[in-house]
């Protein structure tokens, strides 16, 4: 593609993009369904630009007014995502001396907001939680995120799928604490690769692996994964149970239960039953009260522990929103948990950043359910023989609860806390 018409590209999908009416994965996929003759190497380019101008738009917004044109052509030429002289080749002689007085700029000498890249709302919190360290997780969130998979337990081994991978030119290295995960250098096509189609591997965030070993599930149990979305833990669950046992995977969006189906066929797992319900409340929610042996409920939440993968998210999100995700999150906690028999193991999860959505759900949940036995996740960790340093926080031990960030640990930012019905 000649690179005036790639650049204008990039500049017509960061308009729409930036109109923040939509996810900006689904409207890049939607832009690429649009216009199918775009190579892999230009889809790249495309995506990875719109994600640069995302992550730091504060910059860009900043830098933009001094050049010339429609604004997202702008933007465009400051995020683009491809070699230097190809994109030189399609400007004009006066663009090219304001993107050289651009990447001259010493990010010391900018003020906070323009090296940071987040909206202030989410600063305070992040400040008080993690004093000094704010700059690296700031830094850790302008990012790419690794890709993780995780292997299939039920039929396959981590270091022969290690193996596996590195015979088709794939370099993965095991995960520092999941037992099931690999990570990938790159961003190969894994959809092409045998050990996808046969079910042996899983994209699946290191994080999001931890917490379905915290739920800990043996075989012939009854389990609930009880916001289970397109069932990346589910079928980490499921497998974790050797394909024994019931279970049931629960959303209130059919949508994303449908995108569990063909997962599911590869897994090999038959001890799994997806169902839609219509709200925590629903009639299959009280059948099953009482009856099941550990309930996992990765809640809805901001999405902020996301921003390496989900930039927009930072933009799109706001406090009012977060205030409305907690009363939910409140709410479907309360419901799962009338699903344990006594002695049964409850995991709440976010994948948020915020106390607001993490410690403060947590210890609301603990004060007003006495029967709830609250579980330190450290001993839980200690108990499947996976080193915790670092990986908890909360309670004067600093062992309550697993607090992940992707400075610290290289995974998502993850939150979960655990109690055992008395």
């Amino acid at each position: 593609m000649h690179p005036k018409a790639l650049l204008d590209a990039c500049a017509d999908l960061l308009e729409q993009v930036l109109r923040f009416d939509h996810p900006a994965d689904a409207v890049v996929s939607r832009y690429f369904r649009e216009h199918r003759s775009l190579g892999p190497r230009e889809r790249a380019t495309l995506a990875e630009t719109v994600y640069a101008a995302l992550r730091r738009k504060l910059f860009y917004d900043h830098l933009a007014p001094s050049g010339r044109g429609p604004k997202a052509r702008r933007m465009a030429i400051l995020a683009f995502q491809g070699p230097r002289d190809f994109l030189k080749s399609a400007l004009d002689e006066q663009e090219r001396r304001w993107v050289d007085q651009c990447d001259a700029i010493d990010p010391k000498d900018l003020l906070e907001r323009h090296r940071h890249n987040l909206p202030e709302w989410l600063v305070e919190p992040l400040k008080a939680q993690l004093g000094d360290e704010f700059w690296a997780l700031a830094d850790a969130l302008l990012e790419a995120a690794p890709l993780d998979l995780r292997v299939n337990a039920l039929t396959d081994k981590r270091d022969d799928v290690q193996r596996e991978l590195q015979l088709a030119g794939i370099a993965a290295t095991p995960t520092p604490y999941s037992p099931w995960g690999l990570r990938l250098a790159d961003k190969p096509a894994l959809t092409k690769l045998d050990a996808f189609a046969r079910g042996a591997i899983e994209v699946q965030d290191e994080g999001s692996q931890l917490l379905a070993l915290l739920l800990d599930p043996k075989r012939g149990e009854m389990v609930v994964d009880f916001c289970a979305g397109a069932g990346g833990k589910t079928l980490a669950l499921g497998a974790a149970m050797r394909s024994t046992g019931r279970l049931y995977a629960f959303d209130v969006s059919a949508h994303r239960l449908d995108a569990l189906k063909p997962r599911l066929a590869r897994s090999k797992l038959s001890n799994v039953h997806p169902a839609a319900i219509a709200h925590e409340r629903d009639d299959r929610v009280k059948r099953l009260a009482g009856k099941i042996d550990r309930v996992i409920v990765d809640a809805p939440c901001s999405g902020l522990g996301t921003l390496r993968r989900n930039p927009d998210l930072k933009w799109r999100q706001s406090p009012e929103g977060v205030a409305e995700m907690a009363a939910k999150q409140a709410a479907i906690l309360r419901s799962a948990a009338r699903l344990l028999k006594p002695g049964g193991r409850l995991v709440y999860a976010t994948c948020s950043v915020l106390p607001q959505e993490n410690e403060q759900i947590a210890q609301a949940f603990g004060a007003e359910q006495p029967e709830f036995e609250p579980l330190p996740v450290g001993d839980i960790l200690d108990g499947l023989k996976l080193g915790h340093s670092g990986l908890t926080s909360g309670g004067e031990d600093g062992r309550s609860y697993l607090r992940l960030w992707p400075n610290r640990h290289q995974t998502d930012g993850f939150f979960a806390a655990a109690w055992r019905k008395r």
